[in-house]
């Protein structure tokens, strides 16, 4: 469990490394291109922050109104407060606010800036179809999340990623406009090599950019089932309601492209194949379960 939880850390810090490399990177080649690489870095970090920061705060409430979640009572719904409340204490971290979506299929998502603006959303068929111990075994997967600041870190993913399609369209456009590249008297073809290695990764940088983004989404979910693993004692719980929500056939009709990222299991049915995987925000179920299994 602990070696599980260790391990996608190292990787999501890893890929996040990679994130800032790349957009190093890219101003380097930027400033080659067009001598604007100085100014043009912390530019299209400040245009990417301030378009994120709106998002960001007002994230939640977005979420919600899309989703169309609403409040939940302790009296309406005692069976998931207490779930939430005794999660809470084992996690350590300030109860989140509760939320249904009156739906038939079984699914949870968590969102929130922080675990003092978090709320923790789940449908009426999760409440309905999931036993004691697959209910907090979803619970403290979501819980997971908020304790990890992944909604934090996967925003900070998506400003970087706005910083290299930034980046990369400035670049595009400098050699459009005819940009002119720095060279020595030494190494007069390097300007030519320089651009076409410079408009190849222009080309290819928002792609990548996006892979890794999706790849620190599905390392955070390993991480979030080892964290609920840890919290709640009984990985069987989680691996047996990623089989049923899995299993369900009934559509979530509240779930679309822009929210279907946050919630447990991918409500938007994935394509099969190696290929496909690579743009998918979770993991295979099958290796999901199999991960718990092995705790």
């Amino acid at each position: 469990m602990y070696e599980q939880i260790a391990s996608n850390k190292r990787k999501s810090f890893l890929l996040v490394f990679l994130f800032i490399a790349a957009i190093v990177f890219l101003g380097w080649v930027f400033d080659q291109v067009s001598g604007g690489g100085v100014v043009a870095l912390p530019l299209a970090v400040v245009i990417a922050l301030v378009s994120a920061l709106g998002s960001y705060y007002a994230s939640d409430k977005i979420v919600l109104s899309i989703s169309k979640a609403r409040p939940v009572t302790k009296e309406e719904f005692p069976y998931l407060f207490n779930v939430v409340e005794g999660l809470t204490i084992a996690a350590g971290v300030p109860a989140p606010k509760c939320y249904v979506i009156e739906d038939t299929a079984p699914n949870a998502f968590a969102t929130g800036r922080n675990p003092e603006h978090a709320v923790i959303c789940v449908t009426t068929g999760l409440l309905d179809k999931m036993n004691r111990a697959e209910l907090e075994g979803v619970v403290a997967h979501e819980m997971s999340h908020i304790k990890n600041y992944d909604i934090r870190l996967m925003t900070l993913t998506v400003v970087l990623v706005g910083v290299i399609a930034l980046l990369s369209d400035w670049i595009l456009r400098s050699f459009v406009w005819g940009g002119r590249v720095r060279k020595s008297g030494r190494d007069k073809g390097a300007g030519q090599i320089l651009i076409v290695v410079g408009l190849v990764f222009a080309l290819l940088a928002p792609l990548i950019a996006t892979l890794i983004r999706m790849a620190i989404s599905r390392k955070r979910e390993f991480l979030a089932d080892a964290s609920s693993a840890m919290l709640t004692r009984y990985p069987a719980g989680l691996a047996s309601a990623l089989r049923k929500i899995a299993d369900d056939t009934e559509p979530l009709e509240a779930a679309n492209k822009a929210t279907a990222h946050l919630y447990i299991v991918n409500p938007l049915k994935d394509l099969k194949g190696s290929f496909n995987k690579l743009f998918s925000t979770h993991p295979p179920i099958e290796e999901r379960i199999a991960a718990l299994e092995k705790m």
